[in-house]
């Protein structure tokens, strides 16, 4: 029988090490593609966006701009996961509720997430569009795992704990609760990483006074192609950021079984 020589830590390690290994190959890929437009206004240079990257870091208004995006994509995903997770949950107890929910949920995941930033603009503050779109378009990715997940609880279970009379919010704790865990936690990373983006796309067109999607905004207006690319840059790095807490959450979690 062949013995594996592999430590508990090399998986991990290994990711990072392909990580890395794509980035470097995707920065040469830019590099490249620079190099063959010739022209810094329309595909600036790894090192030139690197520059204006760090020159932004110093600067107080990149500070106030990264900490207001991040304030709206926590309270986008907050307010995503609390009303998907309470809507998934009836959706999935009742088939009659998510029959009454479909249609709502299918018109929802149809419109443009444009239209939903235009039509916030007219209803809202620009410091509430971007958190508004955000919730309106991750809450369908919420609602719609947590309802699978709630839907996969064990039927016999259910059945026998419904026979010795348990009560329901035992059978919705114990049963179907640990059930939907793993779903809820696959739902949540999708609607963070929908979170971010649509709340920089959101900034971008309400241009509230701190945030990144004003400052890509102004870059773009003034031609600044590697400003963009920084402000961008900043966005992606939050993105990733959430998905890796997630992802070492969903490595160390244990789930409760029924």
């Amino acid at each position: 029988m062949e013995i594996s020589t592999r430590t508990p830590d090399s998986r991990p390690a290994r990711r990072i090490a392909d990580g890395f290994l794509a980035s470097a190959v995707l920065v040469a890929i830019w590099k490249l593609g620079s190099l063959a437009v010739g022209i810094e206004m329309i595909l600036p240079p790894p090192e030139r966006v690197l520059g204006v990257f760090g020159g932004l870091i110093e600067s107080p208004r990149f500070l106030a701009a990264l900490g207001a995006t991040a304030l709206r994509g926590m309270a986008a995903f907050s307010l995503s996961m609390l009303l998907g997770s309470a809507f998934g949950f009836l959706m999935g107890s009742s088939s009659r509720f998510r029959s009454y929910m479909g249609p709502l949920l299918t018109v929802i995941r149809a419109t443009p997430v444009l239209a939903i930033i235009l039509l916030a603009l007219i209803w809202f503050h620009s410091d509430t569009v971007p958190v508004f779109a955000a919730v309106v378009m991750a809450f369908p990715v919420v609602a719609s795992d947590v309802a699978a997940g709630v839907r996969s609880a064990d039927p016999r279970l259910i059945e026998m704990a419904v026979l010795f009379d348990v009560p329901p919010r035992r059978i919705a704790l114990d049963i179907r609760l640990p059930s939907a865990l793993p779903h809820v936690i696959a739902g949540a990373r999708n609607a963070i990483g929908l979170s971010w983006k649509v709340v920089v796309a959101g900034e971008v067109l309400s241009l509230p006074k701190h945030a990144l999607g004003t400052g890509m905004q102004t870059a773009r207006v003034m031609l600044e192609t590697a400003e963009v690319f920084a402000w961008a840059a900043a966005g992606i790095l939050l993105c990733a950021f959430s998905d890796a807490i997630f992802e070492a959450f969903a490595r160390k979690s244990t789930w409760p079984t029924a």
